[in-house]
């Protein structure tokens, strides 16, 4: 048959057969739910590529990449949660939930059955604004937690793409949004860092949080925010930015990111191309970026480019609408924001990695169709995906029909497996780490640094018996503070005294108290614009080790070193300080 022909045969024959499949996929789509994956049939190890020695780990991935099977490919870009404390031995409920998310009993069934890249541990509590798309808890102690990962390393081990670790992630920003909360080392809020100015101080402290987190077997923090917090009323972003100041965010960003990433564990920038101008919550709804261009060259990429320039391994894709750049779009699923700007203009070279793909912007297309999306503007880890079974289905489906192009996947996939193989050195650190002297000393100093005193006159000592009160839901600040005080050789009384009343997240103008002596911000300083107290301060954070530093403020044993990183109506950045503007 000549050449020609025997072509035309071939793409009509493919022809054909796509149309066909695109049927059948039609079909399936029309079923109530995806039906799961079959179980998966561990690689034996001599089937696994051996890449020569000294290979790095870019070339260790591409080799794997290019053996693995389509249903291993689509896994490996997969990041979702579980249900469960234990990798294989879970409750009742957590068995029905992993069952409603995945059609599996426990997280290590879910590693195996989907071949997953990697899976983030989930928490919330009452100070969270980011709660919305946190379904459960799975982080209880340093113990438990060590526990789930080395059981979830375990399962991943006899995929086929075992030879790497498996992608363990959570939200540990400090401050509002911090999962692993007992037992381990308590940072001040980024905020709080801003306020410090010291990146020094920042880079030790989140070297402390890596070292603690690669002992727990996290070897992914989503973290650092790398918002530039320019709306007063952004409760979603909040006390989670450094500041206001590009520059200043940008040099705090980057200690972050030298932090984390010497312990091992891979540091992720968010949420791009920055959260920190629209009051809007993009859990919720999608928040749109007016800025121009020029205005975002300016005021919100400069953190971005410098924590690339730090090395940070991941990118995490906001759900934003820029409208300079690709208007009602959600930079997600934008290939402009994404591939354009991120990859093209900045240069990132790392994994570009969605946010909860379960939040209201992601949900506006079906699981699987916003799966391919996404991968397709240029995501190469899709987090906390809508419907598990249905994104998996959807991204299977899409490389088959040609929705979704191999060489994308292989690229995505080689990603991944390019972070999973860095991050495969050395053996975890001792869980006596975690919690020790010098990780809390380093968390110390940051804290005193932070304090910021933005009225009344500096250095004078509370004087007589105090009494700390606080905004509701404020008792285990409160409790800290006063053990603090009281250790400083401060007399602490429930009724009369001079009163030190506390704020913190979310509370208005009806929870400050009228004639307090002092009123402290533990979170963002705007509240202190509508408080009468003639000593006003801010620790940003209401960690103990933030509740220390103030009782020795308070105590007059050091003064408040801090500077508000962002603009207090009527109020300077400091009473404390000759660059007090």
């Amino acid at each position: 048959m000549p050449r020609l022909a025997q072509a035309v045969l071939i793409a009509g024959v493919r022809l054909r057969t796509r149309a066909l499949l695109a049927v059948l996929l039609l079909a399936a789509g029309c079923q109530s739910s995806p039906p799961a994956p079959a179980p998966t049939t561990s690689a034996p190890a001599s089937a696994r590529p051996t890449p020569p020695a000294g290979s790095s780990p870019a070339q260790r991935a591409a080799a794997l990449a290019g053996t693995l099977s389509d249903e291993d490919l689509v896994g490996q870009v997969l990041m979702p949660y579980a249900y469960g404390s234990s990798a294989t031995d879970v409750t009742p409920g957590n068995k029905a939930g992993n069952q409603q998310l995945a059609g599996v009993d426990t997280p290590a069934e879910m590693v195996a059955r989907y071949r997953l890249g990697g899976l983030i541990l989930v928490g919330f509590s009452a100070d969270d604004p980011t709660s919305q798309n946190q379904g459960t808890t799975n982080v209880d102690s340093p113990q438990q937690v060590r526990g789930l990962t080395t059981g979830l390393q375990a399962a991943s081990a006899k995929l086929a793409a075992g030879s790497a670790p498996l992608l363990i992630g959570t939200d540990q920003e400090y401050g509002v949004v911090t999962r692993i909360k007992t037992g381990v080392t308590a940072l001040p809020s980024a905020m709080g860092a801003g306020a410090a100015g010291d990146p020094r101080l920042t880079e030790a402290a989140w070297r402390a949080a890596g070292d603690e987190l690669a002992a727990l077997g996290v070897n992914v923090d989503f973290a650092p925010v790398a918002d530039v917090l320019g709306n007063a009323g952004s409760s979603v972003i909040g006390s989670r930015s450094f500041g206001a100041d590009p520059t200043q965010v940008s040099a705090q960003v980057a200690g972050a990111v030298r932090g984390l990433q010497a312990s091992g564990v891979a540091a992720t920038l968010k949420h791009f191309p920055g959260h920190g101008h629209t009051a809007g919550d993009s859990h919720d709804a999608l928040p749109g970026l007016g800025q121009s261009r020029a205005s975002l060259d300016r005021g919100d990429l400069p953190p971005f480019v410098a924590g690339i320039g730090a090395g940070a391994k991941l990118v995490m894709s906001g759900h934003l609408d820029v409208k300079a750049i690709d208007p009602g779009t959600p930079a997600t699923f934008s290939r402009k924001v994404l591939t354009d700007l991120l990859r093209g203009q900045l240069g990132f070279q790392g994994v570009v990695v969605t946010d909860g793909m379960n939040m209201a912007p992601a949900k506006r297309w079906p699981a699987g169709e916003a799966a391919v999306r996404a991968l397709n503007a240029g995501n190469d880890l899709l987090l906390m995906p809508d419907k598990l079974p249905e994104a998996y289905n959807g991204l299977l489906s899409g490389l088959r029909v040609g929705d979704l192009s191999r060489a994308r996947l292989v690229e995505a996939v080689t990603r991944v497996l390019t972070l999973r193989f860095e991050l495969a050195g050395g053996a975890a650190p001792e869980m006596s780490t975690v919690g020790s002297a010098a990780h809390r000393e380093a968390a110390a100093k940051l804290a005193a640094a932070a304090v910021t005193q933005l009225r009344g006159a500096c250095g004078t000592a509370l004087r007589g018996p105090v009494q700390v009160t606080a905004a509701g839901g404020r008792d285990t600040a409160r409790g800290w503070l006063v053990e603090a005080l009281r250790a400083a050789g401060v007399q602490v009384v429930t009724s009369g005294g001079t009163v030190v009343h506390l704020v913190g997240y979310g509370d208005g103008q009806g929870d400050l108290r009228k004639g307090a002596a002092v009123t402290v911000a533990m979170d963002t300083p705007y509240l202190l614009a509508k408080s009468d107290s003639p000593v006003l301060l801010a620790t940003y954070s209401s960690s103990q080790p933030s509740m220390a530093a103030l009782a020795a403020v308070l105590a007059g044993k050091t003064p408040a070193k801090g500077r508000s990183p962002v603009p207090v109506t009527g109020l300077p950045r400091s009473s404390c300080t000759a660059q007090a503007g």
